[in-house]
């Protein structure tokens, strides 16, 4: 597996900015043609660096409730199960969880819907919360000075050029080498024998 150059970098930004922009607008930015362009689109897919291509909504045009800001303050090991459940919500938009178990959403409602939703949390997760409405907001995401890291699913070490990547049942896996994929293909079709 090869790292992303600054052609990449470049790629993933102009997309990061427009995700509908043609290859041969892109292509014209990086000196690149078209259909390379389009292969390094794949490869990057194929890694899994780019999951999925999204549209952006400008709630202000749409009626159905104000964007609002959840801070939730759970209690120490909650943070990922109080995140889990904001995510399962269809109000919630993005969730964001720190280290210290503090989760903090956005999402489209009414305050007493998120007041309801807070309430229908188990209350031991919970020590603090607030809702504020949002006045606006932007996301800027960016991949300068990014390498490509992903983390070997069998023992954990991060993934270098050397590593492997495999598609077992329609879900890519990172391996950082053939004895930890071949390891990890073995443990799985016996899970899959088993079932």
């Amino acid at each position: 597996m090869r790292d992303i150059d600054e052609t990449d970098e470049e790629i993933l930004t102009l997309l990061l900015e427009d995700s509908r922009r043609p290859y041969s607008e892109i292509a014209d930015a990086v000196g690149l043609s078209a259909p390379a362009v389009s292969d390094r689109v794949d490869r990057l897919r194929e890694v899994g660096l780019i999951e999925k291509f999204t549209v952006e909504l400008d709630r202000s045009l749409l009626r159905s409730g104000h964007s609002l800001l959840l801070t939730l303050e759970g209690t120490p090991g909650s943070g990922p199960s109080l995140a889990e459940t904001l995510e399962a919500d269809d109000r919630t938009e993005h969730v964001f969880r720190t280290v210290d178990d503090t989760v903090v959403c956005t999402l489209v409602g009414d305050e007493s819907d998120v007041e309801a939703l807070v309430d229908a949390l188990d209350e031991e997760r919970i020590r603090e919360y607030d809702i504020q409405l949002l006045g606006g907001s932007s996301w800027q995401p960016t991949v300068r000075d990014s390498t490509l890291a992903p983390e070997c699913v069998e023992c954990g070490n991060t993934v270098t050029s050397e590593g492997e990547r495999e598609r077992i049942d329609g879900e890519l896996y990172h391996f950082c080498c053939s004895s930890c994929a071949a390891s990890f293909r073995e443990r799985y079709e016996e899970l899959q024998d088993g079932v």
